[in-house]
């Protein structure tokens, strides 16, 4: 087996000694009340022994905390700590795809191995992400073209004034959504409220209104979901001004970014709800362990796209029991390239080679392909240190 990697996953590699840094940083892990436990104080003539009792590490945590920075505040930590929380609420809206209602206890373990620094799942045999020749493959949505980029937050008013200029609501009516929502936003029920009656016999400036809402409408229930599972950002309608480009934006790189930041914030014990396109997540995980929770789809053809592939065969009783599934997983079990059947219709992307950042408005996240080269049928070698967006 390789030997244990900067990235901090455990292998079979013989322990060595830590230093002296390594011990104190290990020891600021363990929380001890002196008063209760007069024993555990730790003193400097017995420093090096009594440190090596103290802490050995949790299982995969990181032995040199150069690249995992932030995991003292990272809920695989607090686990180990003793401390736990109840799987995470999802958004979720409506019967999309197959399968239907996304697992919490699926998707909680997952975003319980997600780590913000490498964006990619730290699983027991090494590191796995969804690529962007993922979300081109289950999504059939592009994934090159222009940036979904904003220069600077929208304000209410800005907001106000793109509804009535690209919507054709009344300054009052978009005054009064913006301020429901107490941001620039509106609710996802005003906007099919809003547009119920547009018919093909309505004016066509109302029917260029009706389709900006819709796709409003449908990029907060999908690419970009909020967590509060009612309303979509205003900024987005922006893209829309022009219908004849809306095809020219890169939406599944877009959306990856978006899934990322929502993943790293669910890595923080105190959250309690995501957001983000959780589909995309969830027939990823299907594909690459179709053995562990799902079945295919019979009447599934390679002409649409791989999130409709496949249907859950496995409901997991526990969260507890989904973590111990993973931590029992072998890397015989993984499909590392679920999509040759695929690559006829849907061809491997150029951009899914690609490193750097990946961009959603104002959200940046890094994109490493280079940690996961067998997801692309390569052997993987030890990765560079991963960047930071600046």
């Amino acid at each position: 087996m390789p030997p244990r990697t900067r990235g901090g996953y455990t292998s079979g590699a013989p322990r060595r000694r830590p230093i002296g840094s390594e011990r104190r940083r290990r020891v600021q892990l363990r929380e001890v009340d002196p008063a209760a436990d007069p024993d555990s104080v730790e003193h400097p003539q017995h420093d090096r022994d009594e440190t090596e009792e103290v802490f050995e590490g949790a299982p995969g945590g990181p032995i040199d905390r150069c690249i995992l920075r932030s995991f003292d505040k990272h809920i695989a930590a607090k686990i180990w700590l003793g401390e736990d929380r109840a799987p995470l609420k999802l958004v979720n809206h409506g019967a999309k795809l197959h399968h239907r209602v996304a697992s919490r206890l699926m998707l909680s373990a997952f975003y319980e191995r997600w780590q913000p620094e490498t964006t990619t799942f730290h699983m027991p045999f090494g590191e796995m992400t969804i690529t962007l020749d993922d979300v081109a493959s289950i999504l059939h949505i592009p994934v090159t073209g222009s940036m979904i980029s904003f220069s600077q937050p929208l304000h209410v008013d800005d907001a106000n004034a793109l509804l009535v200029e690209l919507l054709g609501t009344t300054d009052v009516e978009a005054s009064r959504e913006t301020k429901q929502c107490r941001s620039p936003s509106v609710r996802l029920l005003w906007l099919r409220d809003h547009f119920l009656t547009i018919t093909d016999a309505s004016s066509d400036d109302d029917i260029v209104f009706a389709t900006r809402a819709f796709l409003l409408h449908l990029v907060g229930c999908t690419l970009f979901a909020d967590k509060s599972a009612t309303s979509v950002a205003v900024v987005y309608l922006e893209l829309f001004r022009d219908l004849s480009m809306v095809g020219s934006y890169a939406w599944g790189a877009a959306c990856l970014a978006y899934l990322y930041r929502q993943l790293t914030t669910a890595t923080r014990f105190e959250v309690q709800q995501l957001g983000g396109y959780l589909t995309l997540l969830q027939a990823w995980i299907y594909e690459h362990f179709s053995e562990m929770f799902s079945s295919p789809d019979m009447s599934y053809t390679e002409s649409r796209p791989h999130a409709l592939h496949w249907r859950p065969h496995v409901i997991p009783d526990s969260l507890q029991s989904v973590r111990e599934r993973l931590d029992r997983l072998q890397i015989s079990e993984v499909c590392w390239e679920p999509y040759v059947d695929h690559l006829a219709e849907h061809p491997l992307p150029d951009i899914a080679w690609y490193s750097g950042c990946i961009k959603c408005g104002q959200v940046v996240e890094p994109y490493h392909p280079e940690r996961v080269l067998r997801q692309f049928g390569y052997i993987q070698t030890i990765p560079p240190r991963p960047f930071t967006p600046p």
